[in-house]
């Protein structure tokens, strides 16, 4: 249990000391500077302790962003700072130095003051909250808004916080800030207003979000299976139950925001279960399509992989400029200015066909017309979205002076998946590589990319030139990661690697013309996509890139791509099927077993929470 220590002056009537034990706390009252450092010394080292002057007057919901968000180390809101056990001890050197200065201010730092205007106050938890910001320790401190958060110096100045108090409505700021500051149509105006009353009626029943989660993946599961039956009615229950899963996705967020239950696990599981839902309810409807007679999984499949490709187009373009000095551009200040003008912000969300517009057209078509015309839909709004946004950042990139970091190169290169072929043959053509001009590594990774995958839509099955082409692709991706990815264009090169493999296996299963081959490839795609979503989720997470040999032993892209054009070159097309099938299960394997571990690991060691507030995907 935290442990919350309550310093300086009671006051009759105060409500902070049972306040703090809603939000948990185990309480102790301290007479002085002294006492304090001796409880704080006493509190366990593997638990939260705050520091809360005995006067301070606010909302519940401020001393709850101030003193119970697993994200941050250190926290503080004025008269009350936190630290969790990473970060204790700071919290300790700076309450010492305050013990033995007898109580004055540290390096000379003022208490932090807000709303209502109350005066300068000697507050032991604001002059630890300086001596750490002295020491650079980072203590973040929460956006309050309206709330109020203040220790008045007299009975006048406390009087008007209470009035401030009373003014404000703790609860109604609390479910407004449970939902996403940024989010698209649908979500804004079809969704949050009655599933932020979700959230909170799941917080009042001791819900967690990863329950809620869990019941989202499971509704669109049913949905799928629902869509698979092939008949109207199934195809009316999964539009309406795939409505359902995603009202429980944003409910999950929500609730996330509003009882601050963040974890690494939670974010892991959110943003993985986004994406097994609507692969799967792709295989439901290619499923439910072929009970009518209509083979639509190459469309199914086309579907999953332009969606991946656009994903990784948006994580590796942020990763590349996520710390990058200098890192403006005309474009980007253009599309700043049209954020400013309300009508476009609208739209521009919309254009870029968010999960919510995506999953709400899904639904709606699914419902009212076939699934080949759902995907034609969704194919061509995906299309055009990625076109759109794909456009949009190479013009940044290329109007922008921006210095990317080794960090950034790294994240690059761990997102293109390189494996040991590519390793080994990249050592040999760095030389060459360093010769190269800077577009020069992503015209690269196109040429190879494109050239593997043209040869296998434009021959017969189980001629030798897809297998020629894979070889190629082997040294030219090679080259286009032998030297650290910092150019401008850099970032395409893993969007391109993906593309490439990814339409390699569609068109081999495609040309091999055998029932099952597919939905075999299929399942491959999404295997391998799942390891390249793990990666980009453990990087995001600031856990790091997957283990080597992990990659290794998965065969990195250009190794996938070379086997798959071995086995369509020398296998009967039954064969072949059969072949993607195994290769599907045990890429599942070996990739799922490695990231459960992982992260039901990092979860049990405390892991630092995570929580996305970025653009919906």
């Amino acid at each position: 249990m935290p442990t919350a220590i309550l310093t300086g002056q009671p006051v009759p009537g105060s409500s902070i000391e049972s306040e703090l034990r809603s939000l948990g706390f185990d309480v102790h009252l301290a007479s002085g500077t002294a006492d304090t450092e001796t409880l704080l010394a006493r509190v366990p080292g593997e638990e939260r302790v705050a520091v809360v002057d005995a006067r301070f007057v606010g909302h519940p919901h401020a001393l709850r962003l101030g003193l119970t968000d697993p994200r941050f180390p250190l926290a503080a809101i004025p008269g009350a700072v936190t630290a969790q056990p990473a970060a204790r001890q700071a919290l300790t050197r700076a309450m010492a130095r305050e013990n033995s200065a007898g109580g004055g201010t540290a390096h000379g730092g003022a208490p932090v003051r807000t709303k209502p205007g109350v005066r300068e106050v000697d507050s032991l938890a604001d002059r630890i909250t300086a001596a750490l910001d002295a020491d650079g320790a980072g203590v973040h401190r929460p956006e309050l808004g309206s709330l109020v958060a203040a220790v008045p110096a007299d009975p006048q100045a406390r009087n008007e916080a209470r009035q401030a108090v009373a003014a404000v409505d703790d609860e109604a700021v609390r479910l407004k800030s449970a939902v996403k500051a940024r989010d698209g149509f649908v979500t804004t105006f079809f969704i949050s207003p009655y599933s932020r009353y979700i959230a909170r009626w799941c917080a009042r029943r001791g819900l967690t979000p990863n329950q809620v989660t869990t019941a989202s993946l499971i509704t669109a599961l049913i949905a799928a299976g629902c869509a698979a039956t092939g008949t109207r009615g199934g195809f009316v229950a999964a539009g309406v139950l795939l409505i359902a899963s995603f009202v429980l996705d944003c409910t999950d967020g929500q609730l996330a925001r509003y009882s601050l239950q963040y974890s690494t696990l939670g974010a892991w599981l959110d943003a993985t279960f986004d994406r097994a839902k609507e692969y799967a309810y792709y295989a439901g409807l290619a499923l439910g399509a072929a009970r009518g007679g209509d083979d639509v999984w190459a469309l199914a499949l086309g579907a999953m992989i332009l969606q991946t490709c656009r994903h990784v187009v948006d994580f590796s373009f942020n990763e590349a400029n996520h710390d990058a000095t200098a890192n403006t551009s005309p474009t980007a200040a253009l599309s700043d200015k049209l954020d400013s003008v309300g009508w476009t912000v609208w739209l521009r969300r919309m254009i870029v066909l968010p999960i919510g517009e995506r999953w709400a057209m899904i639904a709606v078509l699914t419902a009212l017309t076939t699934p080949r015309i759902t995907f034609y839909a969704l194919l061509i709004g995906c299309a055009f979205s990625a076109t759109y946004t794909t456009a949009g950042r190479v013009l940044r990139s290329l109007t922008r002076k921006a210095t990317r970091t080794d960090r950034a190169a790294k994240a690059l290169a761990d997102l293109a998946d390189s494996g040991p072929l590519a390793e080994a043959a990249a050592g040999a053509l760095r030389p060459a590589a360093r010769r190269l001009p800077g577009f020069a590594v992503p015209a690269v990774a196109l040429l190879g990319g494109a050239a593997v995958a043209t040869t296998a839509a434009l021959t017969g099955f189980g001629g030798p030139w897809p297998l020629v082409a894979a070889i190629v692709y082997v040294l030219t991706s090679a080259l286009a990661v032998a030297r650290p990815l910092k150019g401008a264009l850099d970032w395409l090169v893993p969007p391109f690697f993906r593309a490439a493999e990814y339409l390699t296996v569609l068109f081999l299963a495609a040309k091999a013309d055998v029932n099952g081959a597919l939905p075999a490839a299929f399942g491959l795609v999404a295997a391998v996509a799942y390891h390249h979503y793990d990666t980009v989720y453990r990087i995001r997470g600031d856990a790091g890139a997957p283990p080597r040999w992990l990659v290794r032993t998965a065969g990195g892209h250009e190794g996938r791509t070379l086997v798959i054009c071995v086995l369509a070159a020398l296998l009967t097309a039954p064969q072949f099927k059969l072949a993607l099938t195994v290769l599907a299960v045990a890429v599942a394997l070996v990739v799922l077993v490695e990231s459960i571990r992982f992260w039901v690991a990092a979860h049990k060691v405390g892991a630092p929470a995570v929580h996305d507030e970025g653009e919906p995907a």
